[in-house]
């Protein structure tokens, strides 16, 4: 078993990372992270603290090599209308195939779990939605220099909209939803945004 002078944190990190993330938190315990690293108790807490604390770790490293890099990709797409459908397809594809297929989001799924009743959890999880929705802000103010919204559309209004779409394709796609019947009703969500001569 290693010992806390013997392991590499940051593997050891991402290895929790994935175990909280495919099997959730509450699923989780402190056995089966000393199993999957190789890691014994002592030296886990050592380093990172207890399981909550591990856990908050791992929600911090997801936020930053997941969600924040997919946010970031999506203000600064530069296309508007779609760099929005790009960023939902991408969202779909890694949702429903891959290595982290049926996984959901990390950050969507303590918002469903009772770990979001830690206050640093909680404050986390009101950041990822604003960098979220402030992502989805920009494409669309993008998206209305273009001329490509629909008369009447505001893009904060419907930014807070696509926020919740988002939150429904990790959801259902973690619960085994078809990645078609999710592309379709994101579809229908995008299409009244679009200026008639958008949707051609």
């Amino acid at each position: 078993m290693a010992d806390v002078k013997h392991f590499d944190p940051d593997a050891t990190l991402e290895t929790v990372l994935r175990l909280f993330w495919q099997r959730g938190a509450a699923s989780t315990g402190v056995q089966d992270i000393v199993t999957a690293t190789g890691v014994n108790r002592s030296s886990l807490y050592a380093t990172f603290g207890d399981k909550q604390a591990l856990y908050r770790a791992a929600l911090n490293r997801y936020t930053d090599l997941h969600s924040r890099p997919a946010f970031r990709h999506l203000a600064e797409d530069g296309r508007g209308l779609p760099a929005l459908v790009a960023f939902f397809d991408s969202l779909i594809e890694v949702r429903c195939s891959g290595p982290y297929a049926r996984w959901g989001c990390l950050v969507v799924n303590a918002h469903a779990g009772a770990e979001n009743g830690d206050p640093e959890v909680r404050a986390l999880l009101d950041a990822h939605h604003e960098w979220l929705r402030e992502a989805l802000h920009t494409a669309l103010l993008g998206a209305a220099e273009r001329g490509q919204l629909a008369p009447g559309v505001d893009p904060a209004s419907a930014a807070g909209v696509l926020a919740l779409l988002a939150y429904g394709v990790n959801l259902r796609s973690r619960a085994g939803a078809d990645a078609a019947d999710l592309a379709d009703s994101v579809r229908a969500a995008l299409a009244p945004l679009a200026a008639p001569a958008a949707r051609s």
